[in-house]
């Protein structure tokens, strides 16, 4: 059975999502007979490459968001990550544009090491505050070779699927990240409960044998 999932590095609900996917996926019994496949999602394709607003200040001037209104949102999305086993550090998170990451976790799944590469990312993003624009800071993140990943960053590749990506999450009706579509047919939204992603693919598997 396939299983698609658009997401967003920058989006801390994604890998809240990812991990509740994985723990869901780890107990299902059919699961060396899923295939996962994570798909390209931008949240703000419209940010600049590079930039030194933090995070924080990036709310409340986009959304109009107090500094007392961010912390609480900080909090809350800290501690149901805490719950998953991971440490957000989002206060000092770095805004990024994240297109040149989404091909770069492209040129990864074609080297065979996408879900790692995703994982590095997003830990470095959420947990470790790193700065994801950094071409230094992407190269020290992944064992892909040196010279594939300075290439790819000073030029276009991939970015056509990236688009396709995108195209596709339009076509499907996929509005925001995380978005789980099991079986090409099942649409979950956002980081679900683990026992909503183990009923889910418990349905999907079902109806598709």
């Amino acid at each position: 059975m396939k299983v698609d999932i658009w997401s967003d590095v920058v989006c801390p609900w994604c890998y809240i999502g990812k991990r509740r996917f994985e723990t869901a996926l780890a107990g299902f019994p059919h699961r060396d007979e899923v295939q996962v496949r994570w798909r390209s999602f931008e949240l703000d394709p419209g940010a600049p490459r590079t930039s030194d607003v933090p995070v924080p200040e990036k709310l409340q001037r986009a959304h109009g968001l107090s500094a007392a209104q961010v912390e609480e949102m900080f909090a809350r999305v800290t501690a149901l990550a805490a719950a998953e086993g991971l440490t957000y550090r989002l206060a000092e998170a770095r805004q990024v544009n994240s297109f040149p990451l989404h091909r770069l976790l492209h040129l990864a799944a074609d080297r065979g090491v996408g879900d790692e590469v995703l994982e590095r990312l997003m830990r470095a993003q959420h947990c470790e505050a790193l700065d994801l624009s950094d071409p230094a800071v992407l190269l020290a993140l992944t064992d892909l070779p040196a010279a594939e990943v300075t290439d790819l960053l000073t030029g276009d590749a991939y970015a056509k699927e990236v688009r396709a990506d995108e195209e596709l999450a339009r076509r499907l009706g996929v509005t925001g990240v995380p978005a789980f579509v099991l079986a090409d047919r099942y649409l979950v939204s956002g980081a679900q409960p683990v026992e909503m992603f183990t009923a889910a693919l418990t349905q999907a598997w079902q109806e598709a044998a």
